[in-house]
């Protein structure tokens, strides 16, 4: 299970109340985030902005001597990385401080290991294809059309499903299986009469999917 106990990172340290405004622009230019975890030991205090820092009327002194009025937000160890997505996404965070049920700082989640999870649990990296098919809600059956791949030596690595908005009982069905030639379970999905809207070789979709992650890795890194 993705939880956020497993991909936090310790490779961005947390600041000290002894620390400076100076020091935290510092790290967070070094780091190319925006903001920072602040703990006292190792008991979580808050996490502390760029624009908190820039509105400091003296940045060279320790961050203790300032008051500030710190935001709460972190995950629990043991939270889904879905959900480190969306404290992430609604308060536009760029790192999400992980604690303890004492309220301990244990580490951070940057986006760099939000993506690399999702893409991990999404099969991003897996080879494979691509079908789309386009269904009812009410022809919607998950055992049946894994019946059908795995009657084709297929197996079923992720799915994905989207409700039609101008129709919301019409519904597309993305599955990605773990064969790079999808050419027999298109005749079995046809023979069965679902609808194929689109399909993807591996050599169409799969290597173009990479590529993509892999320059979005690349931009995290720079």
């Amino acid at each position: 299970m993705m939880i956020a106990g497993t991909i936090l990172s310790n490779d961005i340290p947390p600041l000290m109340t002894s620390d400076s405004g100076l020091k935290a622009i510092a790290w967070m230019e070094e780091f190319r985030i925006n903001h920072l975890p602040i703990v006292n030991n190792r008991h979580f205090l808050g996490l502390i902005s760029e624009d908190d820092i820039f509105n400091l009327n003296s940045p060279e002194d320790a961050l203790g001597n300032h008051e500030l009025s710190l935001s709460n937000l972190h995950v629990k160890s043991y939270q889904h990385v879905f959900d480190v997505l969306r404290v992430m996404t609604d308060h536009r965070l760029t790192l999400i401080p992980v604690v303890d049920e004492k309220g301990d700082y244990l580490g951070c989640i940057t986006r760099k290991e939000v993506l690399e999870s999702i893409a991990q649990i999404s099969s991003v990296k897996d080879p494979g294809a691509i079908v789309i098919l386009e269904m009812t809600q009410r022809d919607y059956s998950l055992s049946k059309i894994a019946q059908i791949v795995e009657s084709e030596d297929g197996k079923i690595l992720n799915l994905y499903i989207h409700t039609h908005e101008d129709d919301p009982l019409v519904m597309d069905l993305t599955l990605k299986i773990n064969k790079t030639d999808l050419s027999a379970i298109q005749n079995a999905f046809m023979r069965f009469d679902y609808k194929i809207k689109a399909l993807y070789h591996e050599a169409q979709f799969d290597d173009e999917l990479k590529n993509r992650y892999d320059m979005l890795m690349n931009f995290l890194n720079m």
